[in-house]
């Protein structure tokens, strides 16, 4: 596309508009990846520890990687933005993953999923204070309904206050903090996002799986590589999504993985949707298309100055 001739400045509303655009769309397709990789993981769960779940998958994911990282260079780790926040980041994304595990372990995959859907709202309340983004009380008003859809379809069961469901509790803060952490260093290569955190559910695994291994069938051991190259995925597409659009209007669309629960749960599980996950999923999409609806009629270019990473 040749350069404009006018004197005149371009206009910046819809290059933000088309990011924000691109944001949303990336969150859902991300949020599909990870739903599936949800179904595998209480699937292989029920035979293989949290620890070498996550040692088989990270494997995979580095093979996956590895032509990448080695097109950026070694050099780009250690040269990325606020390296300690890189750090805490990756240690974040590594738990969350970890606690979620743990609690399918013990938990329905609806019921984790459950704990795991209030994200978006931990995040919404700290994207003013932490990210300097602006929440209009309509876009709030959109999160709560969805939260509301959630507890309506999914309502955890009289053991809510089960260890497991704990664990899925702070699995959840965990997963909310990591998204503020990628947005906080949003100028970093996808691949180095990506691999940071590959490599540290690697080292956990690695020093974890040894306590509980279990022999892994071939198999399993082509749904564990699998799950990795599922997981790098998702991983790719969150890590963009969040890099493109403000995280208070992309975050929310992870509210779509309950459509993918009941029909990944329905076809793999023999789950049969009740009438309130038909009620609570019909409130969930038609807050997260206002929220999209609303976006799009102010589009506003994003929250900060620099261009989207390569």
């Amino acid at each position: 596309m040749t350069a404009p001739t006018s004197d005149a400045p371009p206009s910046s509303a819809q290059p933000a508009k088309d990011h924000t655009l691109a944001g949303i769309a990336l969150m859902l397709v991300g949020i599909f990846f990870f739903s599936v990789n949800d179904t595998m993981g209480k699937w292989l769960i029920s035979t293989y520890s949290v620890g070498q779940v996550l040692l088989l998958r990270s494997i995979s994911a580095i093979i996956i990687l590895s032509p990448f990282i080695a097109r950026v260079g070694i050099g780009a780790f250690f040269r990325a933005p606020r390296p300690w926040l890189q750090v805490t980041r990756a240690a974040f994304a590594t738990f969350e993953v970890a606690c979620f595990y743990w609690a399918l372990s013990g938990m329905s995959l609806a019921d984790t999923m459950t704990f795991y859907l209030a994200g978006p709202i931990y995040v919404t309340a700290v994207s003013p204070f932490l990210l300097g983004e602006h929440v209009g009380w309509r876009r709030w008003m959109a999160v709560i309904a969805g939260f509301v859809g959630v507890m309506i379809a999914l309502g955890p069961t009289g053991g809510a206050f089960s260890p497991h469901a704990l664990v899925a509790i702070a699995g959840s803060l965990s997963f909310s903090i990591f998204m503020v952490c990628t947005r906080l260093v949003r100028g970093t290569s996808d691949v180095v996002l990506v691999g940071t955190q590959v490599v540290a559910a690697l080292v956990f695994g690695a020093v974890t799986a040894p306590f509980t291994w279990v022999a892994v069938s071939w198999f399993d051991a082509g749904l564990l590589a699998l799950l990795g190259a599922v997981a790098m995925t998702a991983f790719l597409c969150i890590n963009r999504s969040i890099s493109l659009a403000p995280a208070s209007v992309v975050v929310p669309y992870q509210y779509t993985s309950i459509v993918w629960a009941v029909l990944l749960g329905y076809i793999f599980f023999g789950d049969v949707p009740s009438r309130n996950v038909v009620i609570g999923a019909g409130i969930i999409i038609a807050a997260g298309f206002y929220i999209f609806i609303r976006e799009q009629r102010q589009a506003k270019p994003p929250s900060f100055n620099e261009p989207p990473p390569a």
